[in-house]
């Protein structure tokens, strides 16, 4: 009877403990970038408190690492970045979470890796990555009156199953209503929002994530480079996402690159440099020559077998309509420079459009192919091309007007690698797939 006692009193203690502790978490954890030394690793709490992280060698958990800790802050949204840097390359590492000193429990693995240092050694490693944009949350307070324009978040689940290496978010990856994107307030409500939606949490957790964005996380919708906010969202992209750098090509904007095994990838602003339309007169860009500038010596450095150049708004697509490059006089000189430059292994990766297609332009001077794999959406509205949109490079066999994802596989010996492009609807179920060689990339 008294043992019996002493654990009720026992539970009656330490039980509004942990229920407190489990409040202070509001999203995450989340795993960011990836290299051969350091792992970055994202958390949102209710409010300000001191967050760590401890990780360990999966399977071995006789030695442990921490992080250093950090307070959240209200003006960051309670939302902060820690580097986990006692790792070793070609490891995986299970981690877990402590708020204010006490760990917190969730009912998923929590899980990341370090890059694999193959260069010089064999051959690179087969891996795969999950690609999508659009991402609608509802809520009713703030959407538009009508039918929801955002559900079926089991796609969320159905991409964690896939178990993909990492995931890049095409853009979109929030939908700043008209509530949110004059405040910094609303901003950070919005991204808040979004990020906790449960059914992200266990793709958050295990598998690595990277971004670029297009104009709902960037401001309004159609916004360009007068929006009187953009420094304001660029700061909180640069707070719920965990690139590994952003404003390469002149320090503004949230233009990256990263590495992944054998391929490089170029995250696009296609927002914050880019002319108004309704502007008659004078130059027409879309990302400015000090990004493209940067873009070509890039790739032209560049020793990675794929390059995917990652942007939100579509770059073949031949249509001069909806906001596609092919609106913007610069789109000439920026296929054109990439083309001469020589570069191989070009692809582009992009979304925005609300549905899924594979465009092919080829070059009638003997040039190799330019792919657009367009990914779209995850769960917003769906819609497919206009009855009036002539976009010659289409390949009508990959259209798809759904919810859906992709996921690339990247495999083969180191000179004759090959990807895999597939798209799966909403319940992971496979709509099609197509391999495209490094060889046909020359």
């Amino acid at each position: 009877m008294k043992n019996i006692l002493l654990l009720v009193v026992l539970f009656l203690i330490f039980s509004p403990l942990c229920a407190q502790n489990k409040s202070l978490l509001k999203s995450g954890p989340m795993v960011g970038y990836s290299t051969f030394r350091e792992v970055a690793l994202w958390v949102q709490t209710t409010e300000s408190a001191t967050v760590q992280f401890e990780y360990w060698e999966h399977s071995k958990t006789s030695i442990k690492f921490r992080t250093t800790a950090q307070q959240t802050l209200a003006s960051n949204a309670f939302a902060v970045q820690l580097i986990a840097d006692r790792i070793e390359p070609d490891k995986r590492y299970d981690y877990a979470l402590y708020i204010n000193k006490k760990r917190v429990e969730r009912a998923y693995p929590l899980s990341f890796q370090s890059q694999s240092l193959w260069q010089w050694r064999r051959d690179p490693p087969t891996f795969s990555f999950a690609l999508g944009s659009c991402l609608y949350v509802n809520e009713e307070a703030y959407d538009r009156p009508g039918i929801p324009y955002g559900g079926d978040y089991e796609i969320l689940t159905a991409i964690h199953q896939k178990k993909p290496d990492f995931m890049l978010w095409l853009g979109d990856n929030i939908y700043l209503r008209e509530g949110d994107w004059d405040s910094q307030t609303g901003i950070f409500h919005r991204y808040t929002h979004t990020r906790s939606l449960p059914e992200l949490q266990p793709l958050l957790g295990s598998t690595h994530h990277y971004a670029t964005w297009d104009d709902h996380d960037y401001g309004p919708n159609n916004s360009d480079k007068s929006y009187s906010m953009k420094e304001t969202t660029t700061a909180a992209f640069k707070t719920f996402w965990a690139n590994p750098n952003y404003g390469v090509a002149n320090g503004k904007g949230i233009t990256g690159s990263f590495e992944w095994a054998d391929a490089q990838f170029f995250l696009l602003d296609d927002r914050y440099f880019r002319s108004g339309l309704e502007v008659k007169g004078g130059p027409k860009e879309m990302l400015g020559q000090d990004q493209i500038e940067w873009l070509i010596t890039a790739l032209a450095a560049s020793n990675a077998t794929f390059k995917f150049v990652a942007c939100g708004s579509q770059i073949i697509n031949s249509a001069n309509m909806f906001e596609n490059y092919a609106m913007y006089a610069e789109r000439e000189e920026f296929l054109r420079r990439v083309r001469q430059s020589g570069v191989k292994g070009v692809i582009f990766l992009t979304g925005d459009r609300h549905h899924s297609v594979l465009s092919k332009m080829t070059d009638k001077n003997g040039g190799y192919p330019f792919y657009d794999f367009t990914v779209s959406p995850l769960t917003s509205g769906f819609y497919g091309p206009a009855d009036n949109e002539k976009n010659v490079w289409l390949l009508p066999e990959t259209l798809l007007v759904d919810k859906n994802f992709g996921i690339v596989n990247v495999s083969g010996p180191r000179k004759e690698r090959v990807l895999e492009l597939n798209v799966y609807d909403k319940k992971g179920e496979l709509k099609w797939t197509k391999k495209i060689a490094a060889s046909e990339l020359k």
